[in-house]
């Protein structure tokens, strides 16, 4: 019975996997990364993933308030924090937020304020989105994984 709970888990890991992929929500550098868990360190790709959010947070809360400030908004700044988001974005395979953080610096580049306003409620939507199915794919493999006696901490939200 533990066996085939197991083999179900790993199939619906694999499914959500297949679709982030297909959507183009992640690409072949969350599979990278994924190769460099192992026995020694089973809980590397949840400390990354999560170290990239909270450092992820903090930058779209700081665009925000560049942007909020109407008269004031400094585009370097703004730039200056979309590369680090797409760096970062692009270390863990989070494919659609670096593109959006390409788009989005495109407008912080022509101090486009109303473009840089849409790009940031693109971002927050696929940021968002990428937080939850990676939290969805963290829960599986935490299911999957008990039986073995490894334990992933739970994210504080």
């Amino acid at each position: 019975m533990l066996g085939f709970s197991a083999d179900r888990l790993r199939a619906d890991m694999n499914r959500l996997l297949a679709l982030l992929f297909h959507q183009g929500v992640l690409d072949e550098q969350f599979l990278q990364l994924q190769q460099l868990q192992d026995e020694s360190s089973p809980n590397f790709v949840l400390e990354v993933v999560n170290i990239y959010f909270q450092e992820s947070e903090r930058l779209l809360k700081s665009l925000r308030a560049l942007l909020i400030e109407r008269e004031l908004t400094d585009y370097k700044k703004m730039g200056n924090h979309l590369n680090q988001l797409m760096g970062s974005s692009s270390s863990i395979g989070a494919n659609r937020v670096r593109n959006v953080c390409i788009a989005f610096r495109a407008n912080s580049e022509q101090s486009n304020r109303a473009g840089c306003l849409r790009a940031l409620e693109v971002l927050e939507h696929e940021y968002c989105y990428l937080k939850s199915k990676l939290h969805e794919l963290f829960q599986i493999e935490q299911q999957r994984v008990l039986g073995a006696g490894v334990r992933y901490p739970m994210q504080q939200n």
